[in-house]
């Protein structure tokens, strides 16, 4: 594997085999010798590791593939599920400006018309999977399996989403349990937008993009020079670039692994961003489950303790590539984690990430 550190700021260069024999270690050796070895730990053909450690950033580029033409720490990669931080967070600031509750109705949101029971669902259960919804619609498979390898979500559009929520009564009633749900999410996509009139893609864009600063995160991929490439499970054989269908708000961002610091770097110091409030609000427990109670969540976020203090992460994977994003306020650090292999038994990409963040 090749491996290559570079500090923020600083220009990337090429996915060229780092030096690391000779010269005296800097502050930061330790931190860059620790992500050196996760980009090793970590079988696929592209590997990135990158960490924002009280504002000054590292970045690790290696894997099994010879390196892309263009440096593997300025191509986009997809982030999957990790996209949910995102929706969590146009969310919370939508409520934080006034725009919405997150107590409305997801389906009076979908259809004006409809008359809602006495607990229906909520914009707030959809976002903290408390919805009662099962993780994808009764349909999809029948739906995806003919694209099951390739494009299983695309042959999903946003109007068979939306129907089978409106279809579907749930299976407990909202708010009592708790059950990851990609449906669930996909839905508070397109109930927000139906309720605000704006499509998705342009709320997120006016409310959490654009005043992050956040220029290297899209809903879809380009080409090889801004976007990543995927890879099977072989580690070998190419993805097609990973089309959400009607799942935008569950699984569609691709970003740069400094556009992902960037968005955690915020999450950190929340008091110096225009989305103060709502990036305050996303840290807070909303819920606990478990034996125990021992797993906590917040709107966004799975939040895990440490000895000097919680930290908060989520992971995405998608038919070719999987990410971890996850930050700690006790030490003032933000990880990132990016690779081109679809997840595959006894994957080693996420304990990876998680031990180094755990570890911090």
């Amino acid at each position: 594997m090749t491996g290559r550190s570079t500090p923020w700021p600083g220009a990337l260069a090429d996915d060229t085999e780092h030096a690391r024999a000779g010269g005296v270690p800097g502050p930061d050796e330790t931190l860059r010798e620790r992500l050196e070895r996760a980009v090793d730990a970590v079988d696929a053909p592209d590997v990135v590791f990158a960490v924002s450690r009280s504002g000054r950033r590292t970045l690790i580029c290696g894997g099994t593939a010879p390196p892309p033409p263009v440096p593997r720490g300025d191509l986009r990669y997809e982030i999957g599920s990790a996209s949910k931080t995102f929706t969590g967070l146009l969310l919370a600031q939508l409520i934080q400006r006034g725009l919405l509750t997150g107590s409305e109705p997801a389906a009076a949101c979908l259809d004006p018309g409809r008359r809602t029971g006495a607990d229906p669902v909520t914009l707030g259960h959809l976002i903290t999977h408390t919805a009662g919804l099962p993780a994808l619609p009764a349909d999809f498979y029948t739906r995806a399996l003919p694209a099951w390898r390739t494009n299983p979500y695309g042959r999903y559009p946003a109007e068979a989403v939306t129907d089978a929520f409106l279809r579907r009564r749930p299976r407990h009633r909202p708010g009592t349990r708790w059950h990851y749900s990609n449906f669930g999410v996909a839905v508070l996509g397109h109930a927000v937008a139906a309720a605000t009139g704006t499509a998705w893609e342009e709320l997120l864009g006016a409310h959490v993009l654009r005043p992050l600063g956040l220029t290297g995160t899209a809903l879809r991929a380009e080409g090889p020079k801004t976007d990543a490439v995927g890879h099977g499970k072989d580690g070998r054989t190419p993805t097609l670039a990973f089309d959400a269908g009607g799942f935008q708000a569950a699984g569609a961002l691709r970003a740069t692994p400094h556009d992902l610091l960037t968005f955690l770097e915020a999450h950190l110091d929340p008091a110096a961003s225009p989305l103060s409030g709502a990036l305050r609000a996303v840290r807070t427990p909303v819920l606990r489950r478990g034996l125990g109670h021992r797993h906590v969540h917040t709107v966004t976020w799975f939040r895990h303790p440490t000895n000097g203090g919680p930290m908060y992460f989520h992971s995405g994977a998608t038919l070719g590539q999987q990410a971890f994003l996850g930050f700690r306020p006790d030490t003032g650090t933000a990880l990132v984690g990016l690779c081109t292999r679809r997840f595959r038994a006894r994957d080693s990409f996420v304990p990876t990430a998680y031990a180094l963040l755990a570890g911090e």
